[in-house]
């Protein structure tokens, strides 16, 4: 399995990348190869003041790499030039990542928002599924917000295609999981479910799953706005990562995407996990 760590060389990608917690729970899920990437943007010019940008990136790469080496992954390092979102993408494509992670600083003061240009615009467009690690904000040297990745887990449903999908990445994640919340959260707005389906019987089902597999789970059906709701339960449980997939039920077919999905990026606590469709979706 190999994993896109996306970095902009700063305290809080450093902080990602140098959680040696962090580096053991990726261990576990089955991620055996790491690609280091770093996108210098477009609109910097050879001819501008910091005209040695890619030799600057490469050497501090190469610290980065000698970290994650002694951790026991293969590395490889990319250094290039465009719009940072599309050549992370365009590289977890490339060489087939299953993962790519991006390291977010905490909630802002004046915009209550947690996430730079570059992970909003991974978390609308990712190809693959996107880890956003939470990192303090206030911080001259910050640390990820919660070490262990992926110990507590609450999925949140609308037992759409995707979010199906997006509970199958259990089959990896169990390596690494310990608890579980499942929530689904009923909405008059917009319904995803037939009036005679029983969302607890549901949850109840994929709750069997798990603890097949000795994760301990609860479920829960909460009413009200998506993303508040799912943000509530965040707050009540603190779970390490929230999973959820990237599209959903909606009339506009977009009640993971963006409204709730990107809602959950920016403001959560922890990590969010976001597993978007497949490309034939």
């Amino acid at each position: 399995m190999k994993a896109i760590c996306a970095t902009d060389l700063s305290a809080a990608s450093e902080a990602t990348i140098e959680s040696e917690t962090c580096l053991e729970c990726l261990e576990r899920i089955g991620v055996e190869e790491i690609h280091l990437v770093t996108v210098i943007p477009s609109n910097v010019h050879a001819g501008m003041p910091g005209m040695h940008f890619e030799e600057r990136r490469e050497q501090a790469l190469e610290r980065y790499r000698r970290v994650v080496e002694d951790a026991g992954f293969d590395v490889e390092t990319h250094v290039v030039r465009g719009t940072p979102h599309r050549r992370i993408n365009g590289i977890a494509e490339a060489v087939g990542a299953s993962l790519t992670v991006v390291g977010s600083r905490g909630k802002s003061p004046l915009e209550n928002r947690v996430i730079g240009s570059t992970a909003r615009n991974l978390a609308r467009t990712t190809v693959v599924p996107l880890l956003v690690n939470r990192i303090e904000r206030e911080a001259d040297e910050p640390d990820v917000v919660r070490e262990h990745l992926f110990q507590r887990v609450l999925y949140a449903t609308d037992f759409s295609e995707n979010a199906e999908r997006a509970f199958e990445a259990f089959s990896y994640l169990r390596h690494a999981t310990q608890e579980a919340t499942l929530v689904h959260v009923e909405t008059p707005t917009d319904p995803g479910l037939p009036e005679d389906d029983d969302p607890e019987a549901r949850l109840t089902e994929l709750a069997t799953r798990l603890e097949d597999w000795g994760i301990e789970t609860r479920t829960e059906v909460r009413r009200g706005d998506p993303a508040d709701e799912i943000l509530a339960a965040e707050a009540e449980y603190e779970p390490t990562t929230t999973l959820v997939g990237s599209r959903g039920h909606s009339r506009l077919r977009r009640l993971l995407l963006g409204s709730v999905s990107e809602d959950i990026v920016a403001r959560a606590d922890g990590n969010v996990m976001l597993i978007p469709p497949n490309r034939s979706a």
